[in-house]
Protein backbone atom coordinates (compact mmCIF):
# COMPACT_ATOMS: atom_id res chain seq x y z
CA UNK A 1 0.00 0.00 0.00
CA UNK A 2 2.93 2.26 0.80
CA UNK A 3 4.71 1.87 -2.35
CA UNK A 4 1.48 2.32 -4.54
CA UNK A 5 1.06 5.88 -2.57
CA UNK A 6 4.52 6.46 -2.69
CA UNK A 7 4.73 5.49 -6.49
CA UNK A 8 1.77 8.45 -7.21
CA UNK A 9 3.32 11.37 -4.94
CA UNK A 10 6.20 11.02 -6.93
CA UNK A 11 3.84 10.92 -10.18
CA UNK A 12 2.40 14.13 -9.39
CA UNK A 13 6.02 15.45 -7.98
CA UNK A 14 7.11 15.16 -11.67
CA UNK A 15 3.68 16.23 -13.17
CA UNK A 16 3.79 19.21 -11.10
CA UNK A 17 7.28 20.14 -12.30
CA UNK A 18 7.22 18.92 -15.85
CA UNK A 19 4.41 21.81 -15.60
CA UNK A 20 6.46 24.42 -14.15
CA UNK A 21 9.69 23.92 -16.56
CA UNK A 22 6.92 24.01 -19.50
CA UNK A 23 5.68 27.43 -18.05
CA UNK A 24 9.25 28.59 -17.93
CA UNK A 25 10.39 27.85 -21.29
CA UNK A 26 7.33 28.97 -22.52
CA UNK A 27 8.00 32.33 -20.93
CA UNK A 28 11.80 32.25 -22.47
CA UNK A 29 11.69 30.98 -26.19
CA UNK A 30 8.24 32.95 -26.47
CA UNK A 31 7.27 34.74 -30.00
CA UNK A 32 6.39 38.36 -29.63
CA UNK A 33 2.80 38.43 -31.28
CA UNK A 34 2.14 41.83 -33.03
CA UNK A 35 -1.39 42.70 -31.59
CA UNK A 36 -1.69 44.82 -35.10
CA UNK A 37 -0.89 42.03 -37.43
CA UNK A 38 -3.70 39.53 -35.61
CA UNK A 39 -5.97 42.51 -35.95
CA UNK A 40 -5.63 42.73 -39.85
CA UNK A 41 -5.01 38.88 -40.48
CA UNK A 42 -8.43 39.01 -38.95
CA UNK A 43 -9.36 42.06 -41.72
CA UNK A 44 -8.31 39.46 -44.70
CA UNK A 45 -10.45 37.88 -46.61
CA UNK A 46 -7.89 34.93 -46.39
CA UNK A 47 -7.83 34.08 -49.94
CA UNK A 48 -4.26 34.18 -50.10
CA UNK A 49 -3.88 35.15 -54.06
CA UNK A 50 -0.63 37.02 -53.60
CA UNK A 51 -2.01 40.11 -55.54
CA UNK A 52 -0.58 42.38 -53.05
CA UNK A 53 3.03 41.24 -53.72
CA UNK A 54 3.33 39.32 -50.35
CA UNK A 55 3.60 35.16 -49.27
CA UNK A 56 0.06 35.14 -48.78
CA UNK A 57 -2.28 37.29 -46.14
CA UNK A 58 -0.06 35.92 -43.21
CA UNK A 59 2.73 38.03 -44.79
CA UNK A 60 0.54 41.44 -45.66
CA UNK A 61 -0.55 41.32 -42.46
CA UNK A 62 2.81 41.54 -41.27
CA UNK A 63 3.85 44.31 -43.75
CA UNK A 64 0.65 46.37 -42.66
CA UNK A 65 1.74 46.25 -38.93
CA UNK A 66 5.50 47.31 -39.65
CA UNK A 67 4.05 49.79 -41.68
CA UNK A 68 5.66 48.32 -45.30
CA UNK A 69 2.89 47.45 -47.22
CA UNK A 70 -0.31 50.01 -47.60
CA UNK A 71 -3.80 49.50 -46.56
CA UNK A 72 -5.38 49.10 -50.04
CA UNK A 73 -3.46 46.79 -51.69
CA UNK A 74 -5.55 43.76 -50.75
CA UNK A 75 -7.81 43.28 -54.47
CA UNK A 76 -10.11 40.17 -53.31
CA UNK A 77 -11.53 42.56 -50.08
CA UNK A 78 -11.73 45.16 -52.05
CA UNK A 79 -13.23 49.13 -50.27
CA UNK A 80 -14.64 47.37 -47.49
CA UNK A 81 -10.97 45.52 -46.24
CA UNK A 82 -8.92 48.45 -47.17
CA UNK A 83 -11.09 50.90 -44.92
CA UNK A 84 -11.14 48.35 -42.00
CA UNK A 85 -7.04 48.12 -42.24
CA UNK A 86 -6.99 52.23 -42.30
CA UNK A 87 -9.49 51.99 -39.76
CA UNK A 88 -6.85 49.48 -37.78
CA UNK A 89 -4.25 51.64 -38.31
CA UNK A 90 -5.38 55.04 -37.78
CA UNK A 91 -4.95 56.42 -41.38
CA UNK A 92 -7.06 57.06 -44.75
CA UNK A 93 -7.60 54.19 -47.56
CA UNK A 94 -7.51 55.33 -51.38
CA UNK A 95 -8.91 52.69 -52.97
CA UNK A 96 -7.63 51.13 -56.36
CA UNK A 97 -10.05 48.71 -57.98
CA UNK A 98 -8.04 47.11 -60.39
CA UNK A 99 -9.46 44.29 -62.94
CA UNK A 100 -7.58 41.97 -65.51
CA UNK A 101 -7.77 42.86 -69.55
CA UNK A 102 -6.68 39.93 -72.42
CA UNK A 103 -4.36 41.27 -74.47
CA UNK A 104 -4.93 38.78 -77.50
CA UNK A 105 -7.85 38.71 -80.32
CA UNK A 106 -6.41 35.86 -81.78
CA UNK A 107 -9.88 33.54 -81.89
CA UNK A 108 -10.62 30.57 -83.84
CA UNK A 109 -12.41 32.41 -86.21
CA UNK A 110 -8.78 34.57 -87.27
CA UNK A 111 -6.45 33.14 -86.28
CA UNK A 112 -4.54 30.32 -88.16
CA UNK A 113 -3.39 27.12 -85.99
CA UNK A 114 -0.46 25.17 -86.28
CA UNK A 115 -3.10 21.72 -86.52
CA UNK A 116 -4.41 19.85 -84.18
CA UNK A 117 -2.93 19.70 -80.45
CA UNK A 118 -2.79 16.10 -78.73
CA UNK A 119 -0.25 16.50 -76.21
CA UNK A 120 -1.34 17.63 -72.61
CA UNK A 121 -4.68 20.37 -72.91
CA UNK A 122 -2.65 23.01 -70.94
CA UNK A 123 -1.17 26.75 -72.18
CA UNK A 124 2.49 26.07 -70.76
CA UNK A 125 2.29 22.26 -72.11
CA UNK A 126 1.33 23.38 -75.49
CA UNK A 127 3.87 26.36 -75.65
CA UNK A 128 6.43 24.32 -74.52
CA UNK A 129 5.84 21.47 -77.00
CA UNK A 130 5.36 23.78 -79.96
CA UNK A 131 5.23 27.14 -79.01
CA UNK A 132 1.46 27.21 -78.57
CA UNK A 133 -1.37 26.21 -80.91
CA UNK A 134 -1.59 29.23 -83.21
CA UNK A 135 0.53 30.50 -86.01
CA UNK A 136 0.53 33.53 -84.16
CA UNK A 137 3.91 32.42 -82.02
CA UNK A 138 2.08 35.16 -80.01
CA UNK A 139 -1.20 34.47 -79.59
CA UNK A 140 -3.17 32.73 -76.87
CA UNK A 141 -3.78 28.72 -77.00
CA UNK A 142 -7.10 28.69 -75.34
CA UNK A 143 -6.70 25.82 -72.85
CA UNK A 144 -7.91 28.41 -69.73
CA UNK A 145 -4.26 28.17 -67.63
CA UNK A 146 -5.98 31.40 -66.39
CA UNK A 147 -9.27 30.05 -65.45
CA UNK A 148 -7.20 27.59 -63.45
CA UNK A 149 -5.64 30.12 -61.58
CA UNK A 150 -8.51 32.43 -61.22
CA UNK A 151 -9.65 32.07 -57.61
CA UNK A 152 -12.69 34.20 -58.24
CA UNK A 153 -14.74 32.56 -61.49
CA UNK A 154 -13.89 35.57 -62.95
CA UNK A 155 -12.32 33.87 -66.04
CA UNK A 156 -13.83 31.71 -68.76
CA UNK A 157 -12.88 30.25 -72.18
CA UNK A 158 -15.67 31.82 -74.44
CA UNK A 159 -17.34 30.64 -77.58
CA UNK A 160 -14.56 32.18 -79.86
CA UNK A 161 -11.48 30.07 -77.86
CA UNK A 162 -9.81 33.41 -75.93
CA UNK A 163 -10.63 34.25 -72.59
CA UNK A 164 -13.46 36.36 -71.08
CA UNK A 165 -12.91 38.04 -68.22
CA UNK A 166 -16.17 39.38 -66.33
CA UNK A 167 -14.30 42.58 -64.85
CA UNK A 168 -17.52 42.92 -61.76
CA UNK A 169 -16.00 39.80 -60.43
CA UNK A 170 -12.74 39.81 -61.01
CA UNK A 171 -10.25 40.93 -58.14
CA UNK A 172 -7.36 42.50 -60.07
CA UNK A 173 -5.13 40.13 -57.91
CA UNK A 174 -2.57 38.64 -60.98
CA UNK A 175 -3.12 35.27 -60.54
CA UNK A 176 -3.74 35.13 -64.07
CA UNK A 177 -0.71 37.27 -65.25
CA UNK A 178 1.34 34.35 -63.40
CA UNK A 179 0.10 32.02 -65.14
CA UNK A 180 -0.26 32.77 -69.06
CA UNK A 181 2.54 31.51 -70.65
CA UNK A 182 2.34 33.94 -73.61
CA UNK A 183 2.27 36.98 -71.11
CA UNK A 184 -1.03 38.28 -72.63
CA UNK A 185 -2.90 39.26 -69.78
CA UNK A 186 -2.77 42.85 -68.12
CA UNK A 187 -4.22 44.16 -64.67
CA UNK A 188 -4.95 47.35 -65.33
CA UNK A 189 -6.33 50.29 -62.60
CA UNK A 190 -10.39 50.61 -63.45
CA UNK A 191 -10.92 53.72 -62.23
CA UNK A 192 -9.19 55.75 -64.91
CA UNK A 193 -10.30 55.14 -68.95
CA UNK A 194 -7.28 54.55 -70.90
CA UNK A 195 -6.32 53.60 -74.11
CA UNK A 196 -5.35 49.72 -74.45
CA UNK A 197 -3.82 47.40 -77.44
CA UNK A 198 -5.33 43.93 -77.27
CA UNK A 199 -2.00 42.43 -79.18
CA UNK A 200 1.13 41.22 -78.13
CA UNK A 201 2.37 40.17 -81.51
CA UNK A 202 6.28 41.36 -81.25
CA UNK A 203 7.34 40.29 -84.64
CA UNK A 204 8.80 42.35 -86.99
CA UNK A 205 7.66 40.24 -90.02
CA UNK A 206 4.52 42.72 -91.13
CA UNK A 207 3.23 40.64 -94.18
CA UNK A 208 2.59 37.55 -91.94
CA UNK A 209 1.04 39.14 -89.47
CA UNK A 210 -2.35 39.65 -91.26
CA UNK A 211 -1.60 36.15 -92.51
CA UNK A 212 -1.55 34.50 -88.83
CA UNK A 213 -4.39 36.59 -87.65
CA UNK A 214 -6.53 39.26 -89.19
CA UNK A 215 -7.03 40.74 -85.65
CA UNK A 216 -2.87 41.23 -85.34
CA UNK A 217 -0.89 44.95 -85.06
CA UNK A 218 0.52 45.87 -88.20
CA UNK A 219 3.15 48.06 -86.70
CA UNK A 220 1.63 50.84 -89.01
CA UNK A 221 2.78 53.46 -86.21
CA UNK A 222 -0.56 55.63 -86.89
CA UNK A 223 -1.45 55.21 -83.62
CA UNK A 224 1.36 56.54 -82.17
CA UNK A 225 1.20 59.84 -84.73
CA UNK A 226 -2.41 60.15 -84.01
CA UNK A 227 -2.12 60.80 -80.84
CA UNK A 228 -1.53 64.75 -80.01
CA UNK A 229 -0.60 63.75 -75.94
CA UNK A 230 2.58 61.67 -76.69
CA UNK A 231 0.38 58.68 -75.21
CA UNK A 232 2.11 56.08 -77.12
CA UNK A 233 5.05 54.60 -78.08
CA UNK A 234 5.76 51.31 -80.24
CA UNK A 235 7.80 49.23 -77.61
CA UNK A 236 9.02 46.19 -79.59
CA UNK A 237 5.99 46.40 -81.86
CA UNK A 238 2.95 46.58 -79.69
CA UNK A 239 1.62 50.35 -78.57
CA UNK A 240 2.56 51.00 -75.42
CA UNK A 241 0.43 53.46 -73.66
CA UNK A 242 1.39 56.15 -70.78
CA UNK A 243 -1.30 55.98 -68.24
CA UNK A 244 -0.50 59.48 -67.34
CA UNK A 245 -0.59 61.00 -70.01
CA UNK A 246 -3.69 59.27 -72.37
CA UNK A 247 -6.72 60.94 -72.07
CA UNK A 248 -9.03 58.05 -73.51
CA UNK A 249 -10.07 60.48 -76.28
CA UNK A 250 -10.44 57.59 -78.83
CA UNK A 251 -8.66 58.98 -81.70
CA UNK A 252 -5.82 56.02 -81.98
CA UNK A 253 -9.09 53.24 -81.90
CA UNK A 254 -10.87 55.26 -84.84
CA UNK A 255 -7.69 55.34 -86.26
CA UNK A 256 -6.42 51.76 -86.21
CA UNK A 257 -6.52 49.55 -89.36
CA UNK A 258 -6.78 46.85 -87.44
CA UNK A 259 -8.61 47.68 -84.65
CA UNK A 260 -6.24 46.80 -81.61
CA UNK A 261 -7.02 49.67 -79.54
CA UNK A 262 -9.56 49.89 -77.45
CA UNK A 263 -10.50 51.76 -74.45
CA UNK A 264 -10.39 50.04 -70.75
CA UNK A 265 -12.64 49.73 -69.30
CA UNK A 266 -14.61 48.11 -71.71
Amino acid sequence: MNVILITIAVAFALAFLLGLLLGVFKKIFAVPVNETAVKVRETLPGANCGGCGFPGCDGYAAAVAEGTAEPNLCAPGGASVASSIAKILGKEASIVKKAAVVCCRGTNACAQSRGKYKGVQTCAAAVQAINGTKMCAFGCSGFGDCVAACKFSAIKIGPEGIPVIDENLCAGCGGCVKACPKHLISVLETQKKIAVALCKNRSDNKPSILKNCKNGCIKCGKCEKMCEFGAIKLQDGVPAIDAQKCTACGKCVEGCPTHVLTIFPF
